[in-house]
């Protein structure tokens, strides 16, 4: 399939992870790819050449997302470079679980800053270049709705605050013809969270599947709603997590 002919998409995060198996799956079905990376360079340079290898059109920034201006610079990089914009999908995050003692000023600013401020930020930044068909998609998690180990309040907080934006966005947007939604995976396996993993067994019994996801069984659900087939929704929050949050 070709839904994504002609489009560019920017992927906050891209170089790894959920992100990178989305920057793929969109070159797959035809878009041009701009992802966004903070240190791995070598990381993200090797999803690059898999979307050229595809025939699309791709570019690598590097901006730390706990840099505003730096975001912002990204998305302007993004137009300056393909000359449009038409997905943007925020899923640039960071993890600073522990217990509550030890979440103090700067692990709260961090995570607030990466995982709330920049997608606001980047979804401003890129609601300025788009036209109708547009698409803003966010990637929480399914802690957002059930945290079911101490140490994740920090974290949980910053990815349901990603619902209230979604749904605010969704109402200032629609009338432009701008889909804005969320996604919250469950546990995927990645290199951040292994399926083999120390804490794999208990977290993969939370599941009513039984199993970790892949992420581009993630990526599948972030390529429907970008699509024209996600046209009518908007506004909504939905959960990939082998039944974690049933």
């Amino acid at each position: 399939m070709n839904r994504f002919e002609g489009n560019v998409a920017l992927i906050t995060g891209g170089s790894r992870g959920i992100g990178a198996a989305v920057a793929l799956r969109l070159a797959e079905e035809g878009a041009d790819v701009v992802l966004t990376y903070a240190s791995r360079a070598d990381l993200a340079g090797e999803v690059v050449e898999k979307v050229k290898a595809m025939g699309r059109r791709a570019l690598a920034v590097r901006a730390d997302s706990a840099d505003a201006e730096a975001v912002t610079a990204a998305v302007e990089e993004a137009v300056a470079m393909f000359g449009r914009l038409d997905i943007l999908v925020n899923d640039a995050a960071v993890f600073l679980v522990g217990p509550l003692a030890d979440m103090g000023p700067a692990e709260i600013d961090r995570t607030l800053a990466v995982n709330v401020r920049a997608p606001f930020v980047a979804s401003r930044a890129a609601a300025r270049h788009m036209g109708r068909g547009g698409r803003i998609i966010s990637v929480g998690s399914n802690v957002a709705d059930r945290a079911p180990f101490p140490g994740l309040a920090l974290y949980s907080m910053s990815k349901t605050a990603l619902a209230g934006m979604t749904k605010g966005l969704a109402r200032e947007l629609g009338p432009r013809g701008i889909t804005v939604n969320l996604v919250h995976p469950g546990p995927t396996d990645t290199d951040t969270n292994p399926a083999d993993g120390p804490n794999a067994e208990a977290i993969t019994g939370l599941t009513a599947v039984g199993r970790y996801a892949e992420a581009s069984e993630i990526a599948a659900t972030v390529a429907h709603l970008a699509s024209t087939d996600g046209a009518y929704i908007t506004g909504a929050s939905v959960h990939v997590d082998g039944g974690f949050t049933a």
